[in-house]
């Protein structure tokens, strides 16, 4: 039988190892999210306030400052404030005009799209963004030596070209209906890096790290690994000039370190952990806002390595874990179980998939099946191999470090051995990441674009160099998502994009965990802040601050 007791013995030792840390001014969670609900805004009357300095809070560290190459959020949330792109999305998750004056003219075969660009538009530097630069970007993705993550998504692009210094148009070997969410794609500069070989912009560290150049409303000013990053407002943004003066990002340990910077005022914004949210509203200063993000969280089962390859397995892992314990107790019952990798908020949402509920009897069963039988010391073996293996999360998320140690004695009652491990950001990224993928099994998050288009993630041809890092393989899953983009009625294509949830959601190769609400704590005051499910620096240009 199953022990819960011990199960429940372990969710004590975490909660009162999470009082401990709030009575030392810390926390002991990570971002989460689900339904929206009215946030204590506090909003403060009158116009706009010109000048002063926000202090953003941030528990994972920034890789790199170009938006066609990073994979990360900390990443992303730096080249949101430093480029921009033709179009964005708003906080309803529908497309709008950015550096774009309006939407685009569409061919009536759908196969060509042409943008009109704002005029005077200014780089950082100075220079006038055209056409010539919306061209040199997105020809980037198609350059047979692009060694970034998204090249699947544009394999139906043709040819990009400018019509004049203004106007640039798309044209597609066949109709796209994702097409127009990629336009959001920050427009590099072509003054800059059009001698730079494709080949090289991916470690192109003058740009990418010690001085990138964008669109955006606020200008790079300096990175100090290990410690913050500095942007200053644009004083010629083409939306007008920022309400803020600076905005810096401090990094810290953790989100229990946090938590302590912002009940003693160092930091004005951090994502905040559900556990502690009753702590953070006894800041007097401090306020928060909720809303579902456009999110699942997950662990991965590494499909190289022999013991995740059988579905039998997988399943049972899953049913193995109590994921609803999970969200009640880590996630502090902010967040949904998961059963397939799309969002509520999505068109495309299917609740209708296989469910593999906790049931630790079936888990045995299946890998009885499977041909795992207890050893000597009661660790599972087949064919004189014991079922053991590591839970790798990043440093600095506790919600992860926390899932891992729960799973670890979930698992340990059917007699599989498990470590929970933790690795600092980077490197946790290099070792999970094209070509390297040395890992077993990784708790992780995906942030999901705004078409539900599966390919990135679940197509076989993103194994080597995408972002399929569990090198998950499906012959119906890679036709489906072949031709799902050229299904132009909406509830057709969500039909199409069904059956692979249930496919996926069959398969098991993450073990989905849940949906989660997002929690952000601000100081007060700061005014004008939007909560968008996807992104977390969204319109900072519009933030100020209500101080004396």
């Amino acid at each position: 039988m199953f022990k819960q007791k011990s199960l429940l013995t372990t969710l004590a030792l975490l909660l009162i190892f999470s009082l401990f840390l709030v009575a030392c001014g810390g926390t002991t969670t990570d971002p989460t999210e689900e339904e929206k609900a009215p946030a204590d805004q506090e909003e403060a009357t009158g116009e706009p306030k010109k000048g002063g300095s926000i202090v953003l809070g941030s528990s994972g560290e920034p890789v790199l400052f170009n938006p066609l190459y990073h994979q990360d959020s900390a990443s992303a949330d730096v080249t949101d404030l430093v480029f921009a792109g033709l179009m964005q999305s708003n906080e309803n998750l529908e497309m709008v005009p950015y550096i774009a004056e309006d939407f685009p003219e569409i061919s009536e075969d759908g196969l060509e799209l042409t943008y009109k660009i704002r005029e005077g538009v200014l780089f950082h530097d100075g220079q006038e963004l055209t056409a010539d630069d919306v061209v040199f970007t997105y020809n980037i993705f198609k350059d047979e030596d692009y060694t970034g993550p998204r090249a699947s998504s544009f394999v139906d692009l043709e040819k990009v070209e400018a019509l004049n210094e203004y106007e640039v148009k798309f044209t597609l070997s066949e109709a796209d209906a994702s097409f127009p969410t990629l336009t959001t794609y920050g427009i590099l500069p072509k003054h800059i890096l059009g001698d730079v070989p494709v080949a090289d912009l991916g470690e192109y560290r003058e740009f990418n790290i010690e001085n990138p150049v964008g669109a955006g409303p606020f200008k790079f000013v300096s990175f100090t690994t290990g410690q913050s990053l500095e942007l200053e407002a644009f004083e010629e943004y083409f939306e007008g000039r920022p309400n803020l003066d600076k905005v810096t990002f401090r990094f810290a340990s953790d989100s229990n370190a946090l938590v302590l910077l912002m009940q003693t005022g160092d930091i004005d914004w951090m994502i905040a952990p559900p556990s502690e949210i009753a702590t953070i509203e006894t800041f007097n200063h401090a306020r928060v806002s909720n809303t579902l993000a456009l999110r699942y969280d997950y662990i991965a089962w590494n499909q190289l390595n022999p013991l995740f390859q059988d579905v039998k397995v997988r399943q049972a892992l899953t049913h193995a874990i109590d994921r609803q314990e999970i969200v009640e107790t880590i996630m502090e019952g902010n967040a949904t179980v998961a059963h397939a990798p799309v969002s509520p908020l999505s068109w495309a949402y299917n609740d209708n998939v296989p469910k593999f509920e906790f049931d630790p009897e079936r888990a045995t069963q299946l890998l009885s099946e499977a041909g795992w039988e207890p050893g000597p010391d009661g660790i599972l073996q087949k064919d004189g191999e014991r079922f053991s293996f590591t839970i790798l999360s990043n440093s600095g998320n506790v919600v992860r470090r926390d899932i891992g140690i729960i799973a670890q004695q979930y698992l340990g009652q059917v007699g599989i051995e498990v470590k929970a491990e933790q690795m600092e950001w980077g490197a946790f990224l290099d070792k999970i990441n094209p070509p390297n993928y040395d890992f077993d099994a990784i708790v992780l998050a995906w942030g999901l674009a705004l078409d539900p288009d599966p390919t990135a993630i679940w197509h076989s041809k993103e194994i080597e160099q995408g972002l399929n890092n569990i090198s998950y393989r499906n012959d119906r899953v890679d036709e489906i998502a072949d031709l799902n983009k050229t299904i132009l009625d909406q509830t057709e294509r969500a039909a199409a994009l069904g059956e692979i949830w249930e496919i996926l959601a069959q398969e098991q190769p993450y073990t989905f965990m849940y949906y989660p609400q997002q929690f952000i704590s601000l100081n007060k005051d700061v005014q004008g802040f939007t909560h968008h499910p996807r992104v977390n620096m969204y319109k900072v240009n519009e933030w100020w601050l209500d101080r004396n």
